[in-house]
C-alpha cells in the first residue's frame, strides 16, 4: 500500500488553525469489506496560541505517526486513513479489521515511547463514512491528475 498523503489546513471551530492530513489510494482496503472498524486514536495538548502543539510535543506526535505507519504496514490489520492536528488536539484515525488485533499494534508500535496521554474511541463503520467525507471536504490532486 502506498503512502500517499495530501494536507489540507482548515479552521476549528475556535477559529484556531487545523491541519487535515489524509491518505490516498485506500480504495482497495475500503471496498475489501475487511476494514470494518474505525478507530480514533487522540493526544489531547497544551496549544500554542494558534492551536498547534508546542515543538517538543509535534516531535513526539511524529515520532509516534512513523512508528504508527511502521507497525500497521508490517500487520496490515489496520490502516491509518488520517491526521488532524490542532484546536489543542491530535487524532489518528485507522480503519482495522479486529479492534483485539489493534490494541496490541498500537501498544506494540508506542512501546520505545514514553508514557502518552491517549484516548482511544472505536466504531462500526464498515462503509468508511468518516474517511469518505474527510476525502470529499479536504482532499487536493496531485497537479498530475
Amino acid at each position: 500500500m502506498k503512502d500517499n498523503f495530501w494536507t489540507y489546513p482548515a479552521e476549528a471551530e475556535s477559529g484556531r488553525c487545523l491541519i487535515i492530513t489524509g491518505r490516498d489510494d485506500l480504495d482497495k482496503p475500503r471496498l475489501s469489506g475487511k476494514y470494518i472498524y474505525r478507530l480514533t486514536v487522540s493526544w489531547d495538548y497544551e496549544a500554542l496560541p494558534d492551536g498547534m502543539p508546542a515543538e517538543a510535543d509535534a516531535r513526539l506526535m511524529e515520532q509516534a505517526t512513523d512508528l504508527l505507519l511502521e507497525e500497521t504496514r508490517r500487520d496490515q490489520a489496520a490502516i491509518l486513513t488520517g491526521i488532524y492536528t490542532g484546536d489543542g488536539r491530535r487524532d489518528w484515525v485507522f480503519y482495522t479489521r479486529s479492534l483485539f488485533i489493534f490494541q496490541k499494534i498500537l501498544n506494540r508500535a508506542l512501546e520505545s515511547l514514553p508514557v502518552l496521554p491517549l484516548a482511544v474511541d472505536a466504531a462500526e463503520d464498515p462503509e468508511w463514512e468518516e474517511y469518505l467525507d474527510m476525502r470529499a471536504q479536504t482532499y487536493i490532486p496531485d497537479e498530475e491528475e
